[in-house]
């Protein structure tokens, strides 16, 4: 499922415009990037939680010639879901 798929199940249910549906999801998606990018913790209720977690610098290896080299550090966004959502997935 992608973006527009999600907008066309929202439309549905809702009895919204696809086009406006699109932007609810669009803004839903945007609101999550901007608070994940100011380092905020995201969770929504009954689905799970957003997280920034920071990755360290480290040395690694390049794999064609095998010669060490420095991986900056950097941020990742993790998400871990709500049991809710655990055990319908797990049938």
């Amino acid at each position: 499922m992608n973006n527009a798929d999600l907008a066309d199940k929202l439309a549905e249910a809702h009895g919204v415009t696809k086009a406006d549906a699109r932007k609810l999801v669009d803004g839903v998606f945007a609101a999550i990037a901007n608070a994940a990018a100011a380092g905020e913790e995201i969770s929504l209720n009954g689905f799970g939680k957003f997280k920034v977690k920071d990755t360290p610098a480290r040395e690694g290896r390049n794999p064609a010639t095998g010669a060490v080299i420095q991986i900056a550090a950097s941020k990742k966004l993790a998400f871990t879901p709500a049991k809710a959502v655990k055990d319908r997935l797990n049938g």
